[in-house]
């Protein structure tokens, strides 16, 4: 009887602790101004589109794999993870010393990063235009490059939904939301 006992004491414990972690993975999707799961899609029609994939590895750092189609016959695959700092950190299994910073959600109204720090044509200076509980805005300007300096372009995060674009539906984590 005690045995039985100690038996159902440890699965109720286990099954308490296995809800509290799922309630702290879904929370944390919401928490972050880019999710990260297989399976997330922003999408805008069947021809542009970007949709998590799969993970890898690189350099024993869990990275997701984004596949995007652009116009219907241009397509892409970036792996980004979001580091220990908050930053929004892209890179490469086939080059996987190099890094290239994308945002860093910990930073404030007015602070600047570099991409890359190479200080080559494609390290950006990045600085943060608009920051709020919900949205994030950060500044590229290539200021090395000798033709694209001076000309910035912004990208715009929405918190647990990822970026602020004109999609007709974005899914997270299994919940879609149509625009």
């Amino acid at each position: 009887m005690i045995k039985k006992l100690n038996s159902l004491i440890f699965i109720l414990f286990s099954l308490f602790i296995m809800s509290c972690q799922t309630s702290k993975d879904q929370n944390s999707a919401a928490d972050s101004f880019l999710p990260m799961q297989i399976g997330n899609l922003w999408y805008m029609n069947a021809q542009s589109y970007t949709e998590i994939k799969d993970t890898v590895r690189i350099n024993k750092k869990l990275f997701y794999q984004f596949y995007s189609l652009v116009g219907g016959d241009a397509s892409s695959t970036v792996y980004l993870r979001i580091d220990e700092r908050n930053r929004l950190v892209e890179s490469y299994p086939d080059s996987p010393t190099k890094t290239y910073i994308r945002a860093d959600f910990n930073a404030k109204i007015g602070d600047k990063f570099f991409t890359t720090g190479e200080k080559d044509e494609n390290d950006n200076e990045v600085t943060v235009v608009q920051k709020s509980d919900q949205e994030m805005t950060f500044s590229f300007d290539p200021i090395y490059h000798p033709n694209l300096k001076g000309h910035p372009s912004e990208v715009k995060y929405i918190k647990g939904k990822g970026w602020a674009e004109k999609y007709q539906k974005i899914k997270i984590d299994g919940v879609v939301y149509q625009e």
